[in-house]
């Protein structure tokens, strides 16, 4: 039988107050309307003992019974915050934190009860319910007062044998192991049994995933993504929470120092319109990346003023609830916007978008607190250009004032399986930059990848693909990088590994790569812009000698000029764009500007790239000045000099070593010996 979906709250929303916040306009009010929306749209679909909840949309890999825990645990942490908010009590006339109580204390009963056909799955080792039981213990213990301290002893000693199927068991060796953490501390905090070395053992493996400047890995290798907001950094933070006295200060103070540092960088991830950059994995959590903004708050760990913690969160929050999330019928969908699958992973469920709940823990704080009373003050993007190297994930951040979109040029993060596992190719990671206006081109059912943000080889079964990142440097305006292109390239055919070193200077909006080619002969080479999408009609597309840009309807354009080496026999390589439906998360319609290069004897070469994304008026509305304003040339001592349309001058070494215009840089050289005959 089919069933409409029941419609959202459709209670008005609170008005705006442009006084307090300028930016966003949005107040506590609007954050505790926007979880009461939430947690009113997913009533229905809770079972009758309301342990489980099973919302529409594809299963995960593990199964309908685990997506129903998802629903519960996930749910369960946003009515958390929302009654801690309020602590526990209902405004006058009111009975919606009294129902909230009642209804998760009701599924709590339900789903610990072994008997009850509604019963959760176990904890066993790698389960998806390790992930679902730490939810669960977040939320019991800031709704203790008024929720487990008032439950029957018998469904406490359910819950805490339920949960206590963790101690013993074997947790992921990622982020996973906080899980393990905040559940074992709760039952200790509760007198349940519990282990301390497996506490202590999962707060250790901090220390060795951490790279420094505020950056954690996300298990060995060079995983760098949002897992350092809504996990790494978070879950410390709400460990120390629960284990009050117990908790070792030296431990704390190095968490909140960490947290400190991570928030300093942080903050440069969101455009002015509120949306954070599009890299990684997990993106349908949307805007719970603003969950260690609050953390920061709430443990004393930040340095951000308050006012402008509530601008970046609020106008994330914002972003959202004006694209889409949550839809008509309140719910969080598969997607990014709208429902999209290829944002998603394996894993992911139809309540998996829940753990945008953590973005709702500002709502522990006081409403007195600076963070909901301070006007707020403009993010790092509102005021201007900003350019930001972060050497610990590999990256550099560049945005603009003029239009607000941020940009991540990423030169470390690849998310590859330790070696000698073979490399893999992840849109949201391998491509050479992210941005806050834009994301990778991620075709359904496993499609053939996109051209977009890759320089590859062409061979008659498709496009190389950047597969395992080698970081050389970041300092300055300039990291960089190589890589060793995966197939489809004939190895035997050239004698040694093909391999790619580029780097990226960037400055504004531009961003110019040089890239060391050294690859077989016969060996045709194409270079992908960025990709933009929207919903109403295909981008415009404009193409040249050497050239080719996509505008959509608003003005965001992508442009891309071959600068150095663009050229066969003295002939410009012709500019192209590549039109996609269907493979974007912004949109329907996408389009990519794409340089292709014929095949070349072999050996060694050297392509200069220019690659623009921008919805300055003043830049695009001359698509003439965009292409031209960049120049590049290779002086005598094997540099290149790349001279930018304000004047401003960046060198290249001979060897990569970046020469500054504004005074030298020093970095290590260790590309002298990549074969090739060096970098440039």
């Amino acid at each position: 039988m089919t069933t409409t979906p029941p419609s959202a709250d459709t209670s008005a929303p609170p008005p705006a107050d442009p006084l307090t916040s300028p930016f966003t306009g949005y107040t506590r009010a609007h954050w505790e309307s926007a979880a009461d929306t939430l947690l009113a749209a997913i009533r229905p679909y809770a079972s009758p003992g309301l342990a489980q909840y099973s919302l529409p949309g594809r299963p995960s890999h593990s199964g309908t019974r685990s997506d129903g825990l998802e629903g519960y645990a996930r749910s369960f942490l946003l009515a958390a915050f929302r009654i801690a908010g309020a602590r526990g009590t209902d405004r006058s006339g009111s009975t919606a934190i009294r129902g909230l109580i009642n209804r998760y204390a009701t599924g709590l009963a339900t789903g610990t009860d072994p008997g009850h056909p509604q019963h959760w799955p176990p904890i066993t080792d790698g389960a998806q319910s390790m992930v679902e039981a730490a939810s669960i213990a977040i939320a019991l213990h800031e709704t203790r007062p008024w929720l487990w301290d008032r439950l029957d002893d018998a469904v406490r000693q359910r819950a805490a044998a339920w949960l206590g199927g963790f101690v013993g068991a074997r947790a992921n060796d990622s982020n996973w192991r906080l899980f393990q953490v905040v559940t074992e501390e709760f039952l200790a905090s509760v007198g349940a049994p519990h282990s301390r070395a497996e506490i202590d053992a999962g707060l250790a493996r901090l220390d060795d995933w951490y790279r420094g400047g505020g950056w954690y890995t996300d298990g060995d290798g060079q995983k760098f993504d949002y897992y350092n907001a809504w996990a790494l950094h978070l879950y410390p933070v709400l460990w120390a929470r629960i284990a009050g006295p117990r908790a070792d200060p030296g431990l704390i103070a190095t968490h909140r120092a960490r947290l400190r540092m991570f928030l300093g960088t942080h903050q440069y991830f969101f455009g002015s319109d509120g949306a954070p950059v599009h890299q990684g994995r997990s993106l349908t959590y949307r805007y719970a990346v603003t969950a260690p903004l609050w953390a920061g708050a709430l443990a004393d760990a930040t340095s951000l003023p308050p006012g402008r913690i509530r601008r970046l969160a609020s106008g994330a929050l914002k972003h959202f609830a004006g694209r889409g999330a949550p839809d008509a019928a309140g719910l969080l969908r598969l997607g990014w916007y709208g429902p999209y699958l290829p944002v998603t992973q394996r894993y992911s469920g139809p309540a998996s978008p829940y753990w945008a709940s953590k973005a709702f823990l500002g709502l522990l704080l006081p409403a007195r607190h600076p963070v909901w009373t301070a006007p707020e003050e403009p993010g790092p993007v509102d005021t201007a250009d900003r350019c930001l190297a972060l050497p610990a994930p590999g990256w550099l951040l560049h945005s603009t004032c003029a239009d607000g979109i941020v940009r991540l040029v990423n030169h470390g993060s690849d998310r590859q399986p330790p070696p000698p596992a073979a490399a893999e190719d992840n849109p949201h990671y391998t491509r050479f930059a992210y941005s806050s206006a834009a994301a990778p081109e991620t075709p359904p059912d496993d499609g053939v990848a996109g051209p977009d943000n890759q320089i590859t080889f062409l061979a008659a079964s498709g496009a190389s693909r950047r597969g395992r990142i080698q970081p050389l440097y970041v300092a300055g305006r300039q990291a960089a990088s190589w890589h060793s292109p995966t197939e489809p390239i004939e190895r035997e055919r050239y004698g040694s590994e093909p391999r790619i070193t580029t780097v990226s200077v960037v400055h504004g909006p531009w961003e110019v790569r040089l890239h060391r080619l050294c690859a077989p002969a016969g060996t045709a080479v194409r270079e992908g812009g960025w990709a933009v999408a929207c919903d109403s009609a295909p981008p415009a597309a404009e193409t040249g000698a050497g050239w080719a840009l996509a505008r959509r309807r608003d003005g965001l354009t992508s442009a891309l000029v071959g600068l150095l080496g663009w050229e066969d026999d003295g002939t410009p390589a012709p500019g192209g764009v590549v039109h996609a439906r269907g493979h974007n998360a912004y949109g329907d319609h996408s389009a990519t500007p794409v340089l292709t290069l014929p095949p070349h004897p072999g050996g060694t070469r050297l392509l200069v790239t220019l690659v623009v994304l921008t919805a300055d008026p003043s830049l695009y509305g001359d698509s003439r000045a965009l292409r031209t304003g960049t120049r590049a040339r290779q002086v005598p001592d094997g540099s290149v000099e790349i001279r930018f349309p304000d004047g401003t001058v960046e060198q290249v070494g001979g060897y990569g070593v970046p020469i500054v215009g504004r005074g030298a840089v020093s970095v290590p050289s260790p590309m002298k010996k990549l074969g090739c005959g060096g970098w440039l």
